[in-house]
């Protein structure tokens, strides 16, 4: 975008109005009247529609004879990203976890408010961040490794009780169940009648790991073929209908457990999907930038088709730049219906 003429003035004005921070950074907001520019979700009072253009970044618009607003500070937001990028990049490089105070100062930020435009930036904090890498770590080296310790040590954990600490609970079972592929896990299921077709629920002890459309016990066997899967009986029953509340009234956050895994880009997806309140989109540009690499667009619907309990996951609240739909696992239809009962219509 290079011009007013090249952005979707609708659009722009509709994230303008909602001050919407997800737009921030995409284009900046032009006011006539006092001749300043302002991001998305400036908190300033809004300016009537016949005296606001939209340009793609601050350069373009002081280009334009504009400057920058003292309030909202437009210019920072490149600055914002450019620290969280490289943020990532030296959790990714270190060989010890960083405090935060160290990793806030290595970009230039006091902690507490870094901490916070970490987190709205990836969807977790940055100390979570760096669990995730070191648990992905370990579950790649449990594929190499024989031994569990060695595998541990080869992931980065100065010590088996380290990983205890965070890594075990974000994999979901023990190392040891993890490096025989989910052997010794029972997961129970059911397959439940809802308004948009038969729902497949299934869940570990610690919570669902899959919920599904159109599948049965064969999928969830081919899914999990080492695990041992028994009906739900009773003890899902209670679950299983929370699920199906959810599917009926999406919009109604029932809490549900989860014991699900991800690479930690696809979790930091999943994770900004659900901070997305009900009635409202992200475009898969934004669920990129949410997960730390605004340029993995692609990657950011591939982690929505990947999704393992749908609707928990409110993968139907995402679609493309362009207003598009998007894909859906399992059907358009479905997806349609799910977002008109958030209120939202194409």
């Amino acid at each position: 975008m290079t011009n007013p003429a090249t952005i979707d003035a609708d659009s722009a004005w509709a994230a303008f109005a909602a001050r919407d921070r997800a737009y921030d950074g995409r284009f900046v907001v032009a006011v006539r009247t006092t001749g300043i520019y302002c991001k998305p979700s400036c908190p300033a009072r809004h300016p009537r529609r016949e005296n606001v253009l939209f340009y793609a970044d601050g350069a373009v618009a002081r280009a334009a004879g504009y400057r920058a607003c003292l309030r909202c500070k437009p210019d920072e937001i490149g600055r914002d990203r450019i620290a969280v990028a490289r943020a990532v990049a030296l959790i990714e490089a270190a060989e010890e976890a960083m405090s935060l105070d160290a990793l806030a100062a290595a970009v230039g930020y006091a902690p507490h408010h870094f901490h916070r435009l970490f987190k709205r930036a990836t969807g977790v904090t940055p100390a979570a961040y760096a669990r995730g890498l070191k648990a992905r770590a370990v579950a790649e080296a449990l594929k190499q490794e024989a031994n569990v310790t060695d595998a541990i040590y080869e992931a980065g954990y100065s010590a088996p009780s380290r990983f205890y600490e965070g890594g075990a609970r974000r994999l979901g079972m023990s190392p040891s169940v993890w490096a025989r592929g989910g052997a010794g896990v029972t997961i129970r299921w059911a397959v439940a009648d809802t308004s948009l077709g038969p729902l497949l629920v299934a869940a570990t002890d610690k919570g669902l790991c899959r919920v599904s459309f159109d599948e049965d016990e064969a999928a969830l066997r081919a899914r999990f073929p080492k695990a041992e899967i028994v009906p739900g009986g009773s003890a899902l029953t209670e679950l299983a209908a929370r699920v199906v509340a959810q599917v009926e009234s999406p919009e109604r956050d029932q809490n549900l457990p989860l014991d699900v895994r991800g690479t930690a880009f696809q979790e930091a997806v999943w994770q900004a999907l659900r901070q997305t309140p009900p009635g409202e989109t992200r475009t898969y540009a934004d669920l990129a930038a949410a997960a730390g690499n605004p340029r993995a667009v692609r990657a950011a619907g591939t982690a929505c088709g990947a999704n393992p309990v749908a609707v928990i996951v409110p993968c139907h609240r995402a679609q493309r730049s362009d207003g598009g739909i998007g894909g859906y696992a399992y059907g358009l239809d479905r997806k349609r219906v799910l977002r008109h009962r958030e209120g939202v219509d194409e």
